[in-house]
């Protein structure tokens, strides 16, 4: 027959996933990596963040009163909820980085880019959600609130609102690099979703 000398392509089923070679592929673990080390030390910083002072709280005469007080980030909700968010998040991407080597020799059905996916869209928000809160915070123990007449404390503890700024910065480009990577999956899940489609349709 005149087909016998043809070589047959292999068949494409629906189930199976080509491998997307790209060249960006060293791209998201490199990105993923700095997210790593930016939610870690936002964790760090903010965990560690203490600062006892004696201040003077009142005056009975001419003698003052004086107390010690700590400020650390156990009095503040928002900032407990900071902590466990970037903590989260540190722990996610170096799951993250170990899978982008190794998901490639068990993955048979394309589904753990999916899965990477969605779970790096869940962390953005959870992120978003707790930087947003303890910049918040961060802005009202600044500045205070006059209309509200809460008075601001970064006055008297400077060294422990500098620290919160800068573990909220490191939090602000970690989620930056977070949504960065997002964006890198969501594109190439596109791509892959458009060659299957693309190799059933000629399987046809």
């Amino acid at each position: 027959m005149a087909s016998e000398g043809v070589e047959k392509l292999p068949e494409v089923g629906h189930e199976q996933v080509p491998v997307v070679r790209s060249k960006v592929d060293w791209l998201v673990p490199v990105l993923r990596l700095l997210a790593f080390f930016a939610t870690l030390s936002a964790t760090l910083v903010m965990a560690l963040n203490k600062e006892t002072k004696t201040i003077v709280v009142a005056t009975i005469g001419t003698v003052p009163i004086q107390a010690t007080l700590t400020a650390k980030f156990q009095h503040t909700p928002a900032f407990v909820f900071f902590v466990v968010v970037n903590g989260n998040a540190s722990l996610h991407n170096l799951l993250m980085l170990v899978v982008n080597f190794v998901w490639k020799k068990f993955d048979s059905k394309g589904l753990v880019p999916l899965a990477i996916a969605s779970l790096d869209l869940m962390n953005v928000v959870i992120v978003s959600g707790g930087v947003s809160a303890a910049a918040f915070m961060g802005q009202l123990g600044r500045d205070g609130n006059s209309h509200a007449r809460w008075n601001k404390i970064c006055d008297k503890f400077e060294t422990y609102c500098n620290h919160g700024s800068g573990a909220i910065i490191a939090s602000f480009i970690g989620l930056t690099l977070m949504i960065s990577i997002s964006t890198i999956s969501l594109v190439r899940l596109r791509n892959t979703y458009n060659k299957i489609v693309l190799n059933s349709s000629v399987g046809v």
